[in-house]
């Protein structure tokens, strides 16, 4: 683990990097038959594995994407829940504590995120 990195970095990283695999492999071999599905699939994938490469590092646009992908991700839970699918609080929930904890000192600190507003 590299220097300074706060562990939930870790962890979310590694997340994303089975996601990104599972998304690689689904799309892999769905893409023969159905590129249209395919394609999309590949390409989450493969960025899923980039984000993750950049959050492992501390790349500041690794932790905005984080944010805007789980803010995104909050309200299509909440679309989900208004048609009818309560369990998608649990996304919600999940997303929420994901932002939360980019917002910790120590972690801004790591992506090179000052804690107060420069004037």
């Amino acid at each position: 683990m590299e220097k300074g990195r706060p562990l939930g970095i870790t962890i979310i990283a590694i997340l994303l990097i089975i996601n990104g695999i599972i998304f690689l492999v689904t799309g892999t071999g769905i893409l023969i038959f159905l590129p249209l599905i395919g394609i999309p699939l590949v390409i989450i994938g493969i960025a899923n594995l980039f984000v993750a490469w950049g959050l492992l590092k501390g790349k500041g646009w690794a932790w905005i994407f984080t944010l805007i992908v789980n803010g995104i991700s909050i309200i299509l839970n909440a679309v989900s829940i208004a048609s009818g699918n309560v369990g998608a609080i649990v996304g919600i929930i999940i997303n929420a504590v994901i932002i939360y904890y980019l917002y910790r000192p120590n972690v801004r600190s790591y992506f090179g995120r000052t804690t107060s507003p420069s004037i």
